[in-house]
């Protein structure tokens, strides 16, 4: 197998989840407050639709389509209620006047937060002495983030 594959994947998927977060977070704070968040994410979805399906076509399922949604659970739908609540919940957000750096820093720290006993007992993962200072670096920022001036 060659080594400069994974090495690349790896760098290359982090690299576009963090870009896409930040754009993410840049359009969501761009949306116009005097539209309606339901048909905005109804365009947006509709797009995502379409940008998806250039996807199917350039990277086809190996087994084919039928195939690989026969392979689906319930992790695919839960996903999709997830995806609609953080689109509503930022779109919300960025309305009521939240600063765009502070919300998604809040919003991701406080999450990872929640997930760290998940992913510890269901997907045992192990976490060391650094983690433990890490998360505690956390929480200081999350109290410096919101800290009166």
């Amino acid at each position: 197998m060659n080594e400069r594959r994974p090495m690349f994947l790896f760098y290359f998927s982090i690299t576009l989840a963090i870009c896409s977060s930040a754009l993410y977070h840049f359009v969501a704070k761009s949306t116009p407050a005097d539209v309606n968040f339901s048909v905005s994410l109804i365009v947006t979805y509709a797009v995502a639709l379409g940008v998806t399906l250039i996807a199917a076509l350039l990277f086809p399922a190996d087994n084919g389509f039928v195939a690989e949604l026969k392979n689906l659970n319930w992790a695919s739908f839960l996903l999709a209620v997830a995806i609609v609540g953080i689109e509503f919940g930022f779109l919300l957000t960025y309305r009521a006047g939240w600063n765009l750096g502070i919300a998604a820093v809040l919003v991701n720290v406080v999450a990872s937060l929640i997930l760290l006993p998940v992913a510890i007992i269901f997907f045992k993962d192990k976490i060391s002495w650094v983690n433990i200072a890490g998360i505690f670096v956390c929480l200081a920022g999350l109290v410096m983030l919101n800290w009166k001036r």
